[in-house]
């Protein structure tokens, strides 16, 4: 019955806020703080889940300016948490798909995220040209979640080169955002679902020197962000299932 109450108040809550979001944006069409007024909104049913989420900034990001911010992606959950953690002047990059989702779908556009089209290869190779030019043009960061798709338990995926491309186009450095366990975590039958934590990394910068070896700088920061995984995990007591640890 929980479970119930908690899917109803969810589905009607997404569906006000974006209602709400898009006569907001109407006021200021695709401007990037839009993203963070609706993220803000939707952190906030975390606590209809049970979860409690805790985001942790590093001193070194206070004054960085525009970045590409890389975070794994683990379930459907992630709108209601990770969404919690989105800053100022930040879009995201989705599937064009998304906007035709009733409601949802034209909040994600009307707020100013940016949209692609995955199936098609020179429009997705495009979209890391339009990227850094907004990120330069605007001086807006932009999140993306490297692994390209929610990993379900199956620890940290393999990283798409894309985020990394985008960096050194705009000339702008890589934030690791890392985020415990909730694979098998939240039960919408149980009041309580414990704890999740968010913490950000220090900046990494790379140059146009790096892109020779972006594959390598790329599973550097993943090995990077799957070690303050881990350790997230055991803090917030969600262990990843020990076959997933060494994922590559």
């Amino acid at each position: 019955m929980l479970a119930v109450i908690r899917i109803t108040i969810l589905t009607l809550a997404l569906g006000l806020i974006s209602i709400y979001t898009c006569l907001y944006s109407l006021l200021r069409p695709f401007h990037p703080n839009n993203v963070r007024h609706a993220a803000a909104l939707l952190g906030k049913l975390s606590k209809v889940i049970g979860l409690e989420v805790e985001v942790r900034l590093p001193p070194e990001l206070k004054g960085v300016g525009p970045v590409v911010y890389i975070c794994n992606h683990q379930n459907s959950y992630d709108i209601f948490t990770i969404s919690g953690a989105v800053q100022a002047m930040t879009v995201s990059i989705g599937k064009k798909s998304l906007k035709w989702i009733p409601f949802f779908g034209q909040m994600y556009w009307l707020t100013g995220n940016i949209l692609i089209d995955r199936a098609n290869t020179s429009k997705a190779l495009g979209t890391i040209d339009l990227a850094a030019k907004k990120i330069k043009e605007k001086g807006i960061s932009v999140w993306l979640f490297p692994e390209g798709t929610r990993s379900y338990g199956r620890g940290l995926l393999p990283f798409k080169t894309g985020a990394f491309r985008t960096a050194i186009q705009a000339e702008v450095p890589i934030v690791p955002v890392c985020a415990s366990n909730t694979h098998n975590v939240i039960d919408l039958n149980r009041w309580n679902n414990g704890k999740m934590i968010i913490e950000f990394l220090p900046p990494v910068r790379l140059s146009a020197t790096d892109k020779s070896g972006i594959r390598e700088s790329t599973n550097q920061v993943r090995e990077t962000m799957l070690e303050k995984i881990i350790e997230l995990s055991h803090e917030a007591g969600t262990e990843l299932p020990q076959n997933v640890k060494k994922v590559k």
